[in-house]
């Protein structure tokens, strides 16, 4: 990973730093995703749909942390401040923070199952310039350096024209229980991918 990561991080805007989530930031990674969620959900959600998967579903995932496998991107010369986040995962799981009751978090094998790309948000002040499609093409070099050639992810539907541009199609469109009657739709959405075309 540590080669196409050199590569990769040639192609970074100047303004931005992208580097691998470590344990310290958690309790930021936890202010961005009801930050990012509360604010530029709201279009496709109602309130009691985002309260509540705040509560039961979206929120950091740790394994993702400890798997070196989650990214954060800061502006250039302030490490401290995460201004996006997301990452992939050679787990099951598909979608959901610790709170989530139905994890799986069992390796999965690259010769037959995807990769999953996981657990994207940007910082509502610095959304639309670019920080999800950095952190996207990096998940997807790291999970080809690895032997995945397909990916897949539970895309919410904010977050489905960014992956539909970079080539993901949908798959299933499908809603997440999230109690009392409310549920999430969320949209299956899958990609294959190629040296070439991961590490541009």
């Amino acid at each position: 990973m540590e080669e196409i990561e050199s590569d990769f991080c040639k192609n970074i805007p100047m303004h931005f730093t992208l580097r691998l989530a470590v344990p310290e930031d958690t309790s930021a990674l936890s202010d961005l995703i009801q930050r990012s969620v509360r604010e530029l959900q709201k279009s496709d959600y109602s309130a009691e749909q985002i309260e509540a998967a705040l509560e039961r579903v979206f929120g950091v995932d740790s394994q993702l942390v400890a798997d070196g496998t989650y990214f954060a991107v800061t502006p250039e010369g302030d490490r401290s401040l995460i201004v996006g986040c997301g990452g992939w995962s050679r787990r099951r799981t598909l979608y959901g923070g610790d709170q989530w009751s139905k994890r799986e978090d069992s390796p999965i094998d690259p010769k037959r199952d995807p990769a999953k790309i996981r657990a994207f948000f940007v910082h509502p002040d610095w959304s639309r310039r670019g920080i999800g499609s950095l952190i996207l093409r990096a998940c997807e070099a790291a999970a080809l350096a690895e032997g995945f050639t397909r990916l897949e992810m539970g895309a919410t539907l904010t977050g489905v024209p960014l992956y539909a541009a970079h080539g993901y199609v949908e798959r299933e469109r499908t809603e997440v229980p999230l109690g009392n009657g409310v549920a999430l739709p969320i949209i299956r959405m899958e990609k294959t991918i190629h040296f070439a075309e991961a590490a541009v």
